[in-house]
């Protein structure tokens, strides 16, 4: 990729952000996410419960999500956001989390420790605490916690993975609720022999690196799992899902495979978000996995995700990028 073609990317990539951030309060942090959780880029009719916490310390609080209208208890699912286990914020998923919302269910999105404060396991110890929470406090949000899913993008599908499929977790913290079904997006569930510092950094010191991987723990009895990835992931391989689900359908446990044609790592989770669903139909597959498993056993309506983007200043914007990015979409970094 040419200097020229950075810099034009650069340029209309901050152009995006300057149009999309300029509703954002002055006091708010401005994130590479922050264009797609502007209130006019995200589902409506959705009400927010921010920073409750669910254990003891900074890193330990969570958003609740749920919908405006709803005639009874609702399905709820648990969002954990990726980050090389390293970064990332619940303030930056909102449109995650609205995404779902709008869609009919409670969701759940936590704040959960990182490298270097913390390694494996107790990031996932962490989650696992979130989930007692959901527990024993999602009927006071409007939640039934007798049909819950995990979901997850990246790190965040990692986590919510091993959540499902290593169950000492749960019974450390006294999980009991079953998990109905899990949704992994560009996941990496295959990666030992650690290749990269930052995995080195945060799985090295495991005892049994083999037992980090969600690819060596599958049995059975694990639950249902969807698993989503971009054809063009060049973070994230996609060999990774496509190992898993290999793995998963020879343990005659349920898996639904979605591939992405030429999307890459983030556009899958992009997607997820009102701005950018016209992209890939990544919410509504979601969605319907999730009704397989019993997310609304009456047939509760859902909303209707059309596909057609919306024509205005950000979409031209979109599109110019996409135009840039479009030579290189298809090379990986082998």
């Amino acid at each position: 990729m040419s200097l020229r073609s950075v810099s034009a990317v650069s340029r209309l990539a901050l152009a995006l952000l300057l149009v999309l951030v300029a509703a954002l309060p002055v006091a708010a942090q401005v994130t590479i996410f922050s264009p797609f959780n502007v209130a006019e880029a995200m589902d409506q009719g959705v009400k927010k419960s921010a920073g409750v916490p669910y254990a003891d310390g900074e890193r330990k609080k969570l958003d609740v999500y749920r919908p405006l209208k709803g005639g009874g208890p609702a399905p709820v699912v648990m969002f954990i956001y990726g980050g090389s286990w390293r970064a990332g914020d619940r303030f930056e998923y909102e449109f995650v989390g609205r995404a779902l919302a709008a869609a009919g269910f409670v969701v759940v999105v936590p704040d959960y420790r990182l490298w270097p404060e913390v390694r494996y396991p107790e990031f996932l110890e962490d989650n696992a605490q979130a989930m007692k929470w959901v527990e024993d406090n999602i009927k006071g949000y409007g939640g039934d916690p007798r049909r819950f899913f995990l979901a997850g993008h990246s790190a965040g599908a990692y986590n919510a993975v091993m959540l499902g499929l290593d169950r000492s977790f749960q019974r450390e913290y006294g999980v009991t609720m079953p998990v109905r079904g899990i949704a992994g997006i560009s996941g990496p569930y295959n990666f030992y022999p650690f290749e990269y510092d930052q995995v080195r950094d945060t799985f090295g010191p495991a005892p049994n690196p083999e037992g980090t991987q969600p690819i060596n723990l599958v049995t059975p009895d694990a639950p249902p799992i969807f698993l989503a990835s971009g054809t063009a992931d060049p973070i994230v391989r996609v060999e990774n899902s496509r190992a898993l689900a290999d793995k998963l359908r020879a343990s005659n446990v349920w898996v639904t495979e979605k591939y992405y044609e030429g999307f890459g790592h983030l556009e899958p989770v992009l997607a997820l978000g009102a701005m950018l669903r016209f992209r890939m139909p990544v919410l509504q597959d979601m969605v319907d996995f999730f009704q397989t498993f019993g997310a609304f056993p009456s047939g509760t309506p859902r909303p209707v995700f059309t596909p057609d983007p919306p024509e205005d200043r950000m979409t031209a914007l979109i599109r110019q990028m996409d135009e840039v990015l479009a030579p290189i979409g298809g090379r990986r970094n082998e």
